[in-house]
């Protein structure tokens, strides 16, 4: 960071700052961020993206709090994300749009979905092969394209082509992101995933934060005493907005501080808040 933690605290909105004080003061929290762009800057070589270490430290003392689970929320592959983020295994890390919750949970895909997954990466490396900055990235169930490197015509050529051809097979769903198509023999959303992570963990309230537009489908199914951040400009779902990962950043502190406050002051907050997440 730029300058310290406290003082980009003080650049928060207020009305950021006094929504995650009272965030901070439910029972089970349930705390989920998405990786590129939210806890890690955007860059140009997706391989050379890091969390910035001060939301590393503010999510592990998340972690360790009584009724606090965290989760990163990405559409990275898991074996990606858990090299990438340099956080302990108290935090649950949901990959590839929420296909992937624990290492090896795609492996039993059917011998159709076995099937389309083959045909689909057979289909998509002869429309991507040879073309500079174009970036082909296989998952366990299915590829994603990254264009953000390319030229702007040559990153057009590429996405019309997909979006025209395999992207429309029966079987095949498809998730649009910035400078990034991703197409898959599973149908997931990160708004499923945050689903699965609020009935896993039983939380009563969720804050998620995230950047990119495959975010929206989390944002739209926060309700009640949830609170949703997007980082950015854009359209969008949620109500708060931060600049960008340096303000993340802040405000997993701010949080992290608030809510440790709070449980130190109501000892029976503590008690009622022992759920943890299951697999």
């Amino acid at each position: 960071m730029s300058t310290d933690a406290s003082s980009i605290a003080t650049e928060l909105p207020a009305d950021l700052r006094a929504a995650a004080q009272q965030i901070a003061q439910v029972p089970n929290l349930l705390v989920c961020i998405d990786f590129d762009g939210t806890l890690a800057p955007i860059v140009e070589d997706p391989a050379l993206a890091r969390a910035l270490p001060e939301s590393v430290s503010a999510l592990t003392a998340l972690a360790g709090l009584p009724g606090t689970t965290t989760a990163v929320v990405s559409g990275r592959a898991l074996r990606d994300l858990a090299e990438l983020t340099g956080l302990p295994p108290q935090v649950q890390l949901v990959g590839s749009h929420g296909s992937e919750f624990e290492a090896g949970s795609v492996a039993a895909l059917d011998d159709a979905a076995s099937q389309r997954r083959t045909a689909l990466l057979d289909a998509v490396r002869p429309l991507v092969d040879g073309i500079p900055g174009v970036l082909l990235e296989e998952k366990p169930t299915g590829v994603a394209v990254h264009v953000r490197r390319a030229s702007r015509q040559d990153a057009a050529t590429v996405l019309t082509s997909l979006r025209h051809g395999p992207a429309r097979w029966a079987g095949i769903f498809a998730t649009e992101g910035h400078e990034v198509l991703e197409l898959s023999v599973v149908q997931s959303d990160k708004g499923h995933a945050i689903d699965e992570l609020r009935a896993r963990s039983g939380a009563s309230a969720v804050i998620f934060v995230g950047d990119d537009v495959t975010d929206e489908r989390a944002f739209v199914r926060l309700s009640g005493p949830d609170l949703g951040v997007k980082v950015g400009s854009g359209a969008t779902a949620a109500t708060y907005r931060v600049a960008g990962p340096d303000q993340v950043a802040a405000l997993l502190e701010l949080l992290a501080k608030a809510r440790a406050s709070w449980l130190a002051a109501a000892p029976g907050a503590k008690a009622a808040g022992q759920r943890r997440i299951s697999p």
